[in-house]
């Protein structure tokens, strides 16, 4: 029998092409089962890449991109501060939008605002740092020593005392800028008057420190209408003349005054008014004593004490 013809090669082509096929799926396979299991396909998606980033280099624990801020969940977040603007959005102009709790400054030509001028007050100043009386409602024996001046605030608060004819009152005034301020005037109020207060009178006229050295008013509280009168003041002996508003005062040129209120037939309460003019404008601030009025009773026919520092006693003193 004659053998069978020979197929044409290309009818042989399919065979090894099919071949092939099956080679390439066999050494995809193998590829895969050397694989870790970490890094092994799954049906959900790609496993979690560890070690190199895409770019070939690793990132530092704790650091983040330079284009990327953490956003409230903990996830970044694009910086959008280089991105464009869009063409329909409105453009913000220069100097409308300022930090919080800032203002702007006045344009040229603009009134200030605000207080130009800040002042702090004393209530319990003594006469050339030594001379005054307090009223207090209780016997000798109960009553401390003396305090030195600058202690005179809270020594009064424990005692309950009250001044004793008099109240000095040093205010000390200057601007908040180098604009000045004037002083226009300085006027009395009085809010109450009362019997005098009932007690004895204590001398503090132990430890005398130096003299006081401010532009001096006097102000007689059992007047109908009191008015803050200049006087002359001294210093360490020397007069000082009276000087009458208005003063000028700024942050470079401070102004120290001192009243003393004196009071002989009643327990009076009362505060002051000054008046101040800067650049056009005017004002009026209150001066009390930390939101109160100051207080001054008469002393006339009490029982009057001096502390003997020897006997380390109050004596009586005429």
């Amino acid at each position: 029998v004659p053998p069978p013809p020979r197929r044409p090669w290309y009818r042989r082509r399919p065979l090894v092409a099919g071949t092939a096929c099956v080679c390439a799926v066999l050494a995809t396979l193998g590829a895969l089962s050397a694989l870790p299991d970490r890094q092994r396909a799954s049906a959900d998606g790609p496993a979690p890449a560890s070690g190199p980033t895409a770019s070939g280099t690793a990132r530092a624990r704790g650091s983040e991109p330079r284009d990327a801020s953490p956003s409230p969940s903990g996830s970044p977040t694009a910086d959008t501060s280089e991105q464009p603007r869009d063409p329909a959005a409105p453009k913000q102009q220069p100097g409308t939008s300022r930090p919080h709790g800032t203002t702007a400054a006045p344009s040229p030509g603009e009134q200030p605002t605000g207080l130009p001028l800040t002042w702090s007050v004393n209530s319990q100043a003594w006469k050339l740092g030594c001379g005054h009386d307090y009223v207090i409602a209780k016997p000798p024996s109960q009553v401390p020593p003396p305090p030195a001046p600058q202690d005179a605030a809270p020594w009064a608060a424990t005692q309950n005392a009250v001044h004793g004819k008099e109240t000095l009152v040093q205010l000390s005034v200057q601007g908040r800028s180098d604009t000045a301020v004037v002083l226009e005037d300085l006027r009395v109020r009085v809010t109450g008057r009362a019997a005098p207060v009932e007690g004895n009178a204590y001398a503090m006229d132990q430890g005398c420190g130096g003299s006081i050295t401010p532009r001096s008013f006097a102000v007689d509280l059992d007047k109908d209408r009191p008015i803050a009168r200049a006087v002359a003041g001294n210093d360490s002996g020397t007069p000082i003349p009276a000087v009458r508003m208005p003063y000028r005062v700024s942050a470079k040129d401070p102004e120290v005054l001192l009243v003393t209120a004196t009071a002989g037939a009643c327990d009076c309460r009362w505060y002051l008014e000054l008046d101040w003019s800067s650049q056009g404008r005017t004002g009026t601030v209150r001066i009390d004593d930390d939101g109160r009025p100051f207080r001054t009773t008469a002393i006339e026919g009490l029982p009057r004490y001096m502390y003997d520092t020897l006997g380390r006693t109050w004596g009586s003193y005429g």
